[in-house]
């Protein structure tokens, strides 16, 4: 088995190697703390005993994520979609990865880069996408929009557009967990740029000191908003940072979706027998700017290009068929199938209703609450 340093994850392109994992220890870190790294390359015919059936399907899945954000991103140019609006482009296999890892009843809690989430999580795509359409069909019924998905049947609580605001309440929800005996598992993803603010901090060291279900998913696409990790971060090898809460931390390459399953199905499993937390980092690279409207300008060329050539889907689709478990034929009739799934999701978004105006108030407060105000605008301050 090879490993490789972190500089040599985010810039090579050499043949194809077979993902390994590596754990280390630091010399001043006591023996009951395990912190490893996993830096890995795609390579190999070596599926780890998964059936050529589950292969094509990681395989449509991660297809159909693409497709349905490159549907969302003409919906935005032509007005259809408002608001701000975040893309998985390129960050595919994590998404499928950690979502096969997950039983349908573990709980997820998201930034706002999130539709891609939605999906793996089973939420139905039209309802996904009448969301970003703004449609009372969608998740949550056409008032949140592409940074505010949440469905409680899947157990998604919730993409989150305030940069960390999702970190302190996914430690509610594990303590909500703990304290009733369960045994489900929450997952807290996050980019790379939150590992830096007071929140996540916290968040970690609570969980760590009380032994909470949660494993914390931090997506490194090396760029946070417009800036380098390395530029940002003082340690930019962000699972490290676990080891200040003598928790385990891993490093896992984002572009393999079978490498992504395998350590996020081994923390979340941990943590479900256990009750130990857990950072899992998955370095990808993100194929457009931060949003929809962000040129990326302020990217060099090499960036783009690595980017390119780290590609998830053409990474698997490649290696499939290297391997014979996809044809060129096979892979068509995928495409024809993703590209028809994802007419159907805008075609009932189209067709779905725009939220009724008196509705507007009515998720202010689970409860009626005296004083609360429902003036709209253009309505007199004080009533007569």
């Amino acid at each position: 088995m090879t490993t490789t340093t972190a500089a040599e994850l985010n810039q090579t392109t050499a043949a194809p190697r077979k993902p390994a994992r590596k754990a280390t220890r630091p010399a001043d870190q006591s023996a009951d703390v395990a912190v490893s790294g996993a830096e890995t390359l795609l390579g190999g015919a070596d599926f780890g005993g998964t059936d050529a059936a589950t292969l094509r399907e990681l395989y449509s899945e991660m297809l159909f994520i693409r497709r349905f954000e490159e549907r969302t991103a003409q919906a935005y140019q032509q007005a259809k979609i408002g608001g701000y609006c975040h893309l998985n482009l390129g960050e595919e296999a994590t998404v499928v990865g950690v979502g096969r890892a997950m039983r349908p009843t573990d709980y997820l809690f998201t930034n706002y880069r999130e539709h891609g989430y939605a999906l793996a999580k089973g939420i139905e795509p039209g309802r996904v996408m009448a969301e970003l359409y703004g449609r009372s069909t969608g998740t949550s019924k056409g008032w949140g929009g592409s940074m505010h998905m949440y469905d409680t049947e899947t157990r998604l609580l919730g993409g989150y557009a305030i940069v960390g605001g999702q970190v302190p309440l996914a430690i509610g929800a594990a303590l909500a967990i703990d304290y009733r005996g369960g045994d489900d598992v929450v997952v807290c993803q996050m980019g790379e740029g939150t590992t830096n603010i007071g929140a996540f901090h916290e968040s970690l060291n609570i969980a760590a000191l009380w032994n909470l279900p949660v494993v914390f998913l931090v997506i490194n696409n090396q760029t946070g908003m417009g800036t380098t990790v390395e530029k940002s971060s003082a340690e930019p090898d962000l699972w490290k940072r676990a080891a200040s809460y003598r928790m385990r931390g891993e490093r896992v390459d984002g572009t393999d979706v079978l490498a992504v399953r395998e350590v996020a199905a081994d923390l979340i499993e941990t943590a479900r027998r256990e009750g130990k937390p857990a950072l899992l980092e998955a370095v990808s690279y993100r194929l457009k700017g931060h949003s929809v409207v962000d040129p990326a300008k302020y990217r060099a060329e090499d960036a783009v290009s690595t980017a390119v050539a780290h590609d998830p889907i053409v990474l698997w689709h490649n290696r499939l068929l290297e391997a014979g478990v996809l044809s060129e034929e096979s892979a068509a009739a995928i495409e024809a199938d993703v590209k028809e799934r994802v007419r159907a999701a805008v075609d009932f978004a189209d067709q779905s209703p725009h939220p009724d105006p008196a509705t507007l108030f009515d998720y202010n407060y689970a409860t009626p609450v005296a004083g609360d105000s429902h003036r709209l605008p253009g309505d007199p301050l004080f009533t007569a």
